[in-house]
């Protein structure tokens, strides 16, 4: 993912300050389109495909935009981001056919597109999830919801005014993996018991490698990973999957959290390399959680553990393993990159009508994490309540 802002230009970007590069645009809202036949409206069938606009073009918004040029049903037709460069490769490998080429994301929220595909950095999601909102676009924003309360806030309200005729994703996309979605039902049904303890872990290598630039103010952003305020720090920006599947499966928020966290060998960044969560749900409920990005290339562990009274299911984005006494295991594994799954439903949606919008959902996802950082930056607890009220 690369950042892009609307108010500013590239050969400009030296004389920002600070409070500048946080400064809230204004979104320009662009006019409502019904919900028919794509045929019916566009003629042609090449014109009937589903128009998309990417905002940030990096390489989780290059990803994604892949997987929608792909698809028969939609094609890329505009890019936006603030590098050249970064346009330049996503061209290359997204293949979109003479994409248009923006640097201001208001003007491409103007344009005729049906839906955008927002993967810029995460302080930025909010503002621009809520201008493609107020631009009466189909959305499909990374995640997470924002890096603070404040963020989390404005995307719950901006959630709240949207469209109903639009649909609103968020690149959860553990909620349309199908091991997923056959764990939660064998969950449901009472097949391991009554769930009594939940585990969640992010152990791996560091997926971010931090690159030099001579102008500080473009080296915050290229390398906004390494910046708390702009990334969240890592149990923000890649583990609240692990929280929005707790989230899903528990149907609950946290009461509290106990934390600790250090930066024992990634020391050039500001963020954290390392961390414990203890987090007590309603029901008596407890998921320990760890992560960190400081472990030998090649080693991982991802994913979630339920236990119940009547055995134990492991979901992942790979595979799902139902432990069943007194020694039975079932194995379920996928058969691909499960963000696929999740692209091609919000595409299905547009098509059809049937429309879902999940960034309130997927905002408090976005706390789970965020009060977890909270107690950790603390080296102590944070309860829900005291910091995010009836939120």
């Amino acid at each position: 993912m690369m950042l892009y802002n609307a108010s500013w230009r590239f050969h400009t970007l030296s004389t920002f300050s600070r409070r500048e590069l946080f400064r809230h645009g204004s979104a320009v809202a662009a006019t409502a389109l019904t919900i028919v036949a794509p045929q019916t409206v566009r003629g042609s069938q090449a014109n009937s495909k589903i128009s998309v606009g990417l905002i940030g073009s990096g390489g989780r918004g290059t990803f994604d935009a892949t997987i929608v040029n792909a698809d028969p049903r939609a094609r890329i037709t505009t890019l936006c981001d603030l590098f050249d460069d970064r346009i330049e490769v996503a061209t290359q490998r997204i293949k979109a056919d003479k994409p248009a080429i923006y640097k201001d994301f208001e003007k491409l929220l103007a344009s005729d597109v049906d839906a955008v595909v927002i993967a810029t950095p995460p302080f930025e999601h909010p503002r621009m999830l809520e201008a493609a909102i107020q631009a009466r676009k189909h959305v499909y924003c990374e995640k997470p919801m924002g890096v603070d309360l404040a963020g989390v806030e404005r995307v719950i309200a901006a959630a709240r005014k949207a469209d109903p005729n639009k649909d609103v994703a968020v690149g959860f996309q553990q909620r349309y993996g199908p091991v997923y979605l056959e764990a939660f039902k064998r969950i449901g049904e009472g097949q391991i018991g009554d769930l009594v303890n939940a585990r969640g872990f992010w152990i791996g290598a560091d997926p971010f490698k931090r690159v030099p630039y001579p102008d500080p103010k473009i080296e915050k952003i290229r390398n906004w990973f390494c910046y708390k305020d702009y990334s969240g720090d890592f149990i923000v920006e890649q583990d609240c999957h692990n929280f929005d599947v707790l989230h899903w499966f528990l149907n609950a928020r946290p009461i509290r959290v106990n934390g600790m966290s250090g930066r024992k060998v990634r020391t050039t960044m500001e963020i954290s390399d390392h961390l414990s969560l203890s987090y007590e749900f309603p029901n008596g409920i407890h998921v320990n959680y760890e992560a960190n990005q400081i472990s030998t290339a090649g080693f991982s562990k991802v994913g979630e553990e339920f236990t119940g009274t009547k055995g134990v299911i492991e979901t992942s984005r790979s595979r799902m393993v139902h432990h069943k006494p007194p020694r039975e295991v079932e194995t379920m594994n996928s058969t691909r990159d499960i963000t696929i799954d999740g692209i091609e439903a919000f595409l299905g949606r547009i098509e059809s009508g049937k429309v879902e919008n999940v960034a309130e959902r997927s905002a408090i996802s976005t706390l789970f994490a965020i009060l977890g950082r909270t107690a950790m930056y603390r080296q102590g607890s944070a309860e829900w309540k005291a910091e995010f009220g009836d939120v």
